[in-house]
């Protein structure tokens, strides 16, 4: 692993961090309590790495019918209702962020880096990039999040990409419904651009994006990402 990470750093003009390193105890904690193999194989035989881009999938039922689940949902959640699912891909730029009110959950099916931030970083509904972190995640960590992270999809470190497989209070990502987005967009017109809710794209789900990441753009995410969209070598 340490080789993996001198390699990076050695192609890269930022810092990348271990994931099991004190850098990373603002942002979240390794959790080492769960037995994750058996989820790692199921996403090994069911889930493919696209050919470009990424696929996002909120609840997938050959994840969440296992005894791992009601471990997560117990030991890590306090009972909560949880989904699980995966982020396959072969993203290399940061792109923007997003956070969630609850922790989420990133098990890493293979090798890959987050760009990680802080919400209480974000001014006015901005960010500057050059305020991130970076972080290489081994295959089989399991890695929580706080709810004050800003992160966004895993960034690949090989060819072949990246599977990633996500945990998250039930509902997260997915659509607001009419009555929501109508709630949410008079909670701005009485706020003012500056409140949070400018950043609510789907439930429970708050994003500020680069300008150049358009699929982020088009699904109406608020653009307020300073500083270049960088990509990680490997």
């Amino acid at each position: 692993m340490m080789d993996k990470i001198v390699e990076l750093n050695s192609k890269n003009d930022v810092r990348i961090h271990d994931v099991n390193s004190s850098h990373f105890k603002s942002y979240g904690r390794v959790i080492k309590e769960i037995n994750v193999d058996n989820l790692i194989s199921i996403m090994d035989e069911k889930t493919e790495i696209p050919s470009d881009g990424n696929v996002y999938e909120p609840s997938i039922s050959d994840l969440e019918n296992t005894k791992e689940y009601e471990e997560i949902k117990t030991l890590l959640y306090g009972g909560m209702p949880i989904q699980i699912g995966y982020c396959n891909g072969k993203n290399s730029l940061y792109n923007g962020f997003e956070y969630h009110k609850g922790n989420e959950v990133n098990i890493a099916v293979t090798d890959f880096v987050l760009a990680l931030g802080h919400s209480y970083d974000i001014e006015n509904n901005t960010y500057d990039f050059n305020d991130a972190e970076v972080f290489f995640v081994p295959k089989g960590t399991v890695v929580s999040m706080f709810e004050t992270t800003l992160h966004l999809s895993p960034i690949r470190v090989e060819d072949d990409g990246f599977k990633d497989i996500v945990v998250l209070p039930k509902g997260t990502n997915t659509d607001l419904s009419s009555e929501e987005k109508e709630e949410r967009d008079q909670l701005i017109k009485e706020k003012g651009d500056s409140c949070e809710e400018v950043l609510l794209l789907q439930k429970n789900k708050w994003v500020i994006c680069h300008d150049n990441k358009q699929p982020l753009v088009e699904q109406g995410a608020h653009v307020g990402i300073f500083g270049e969209n960088k990509s990680i070598n490997y």
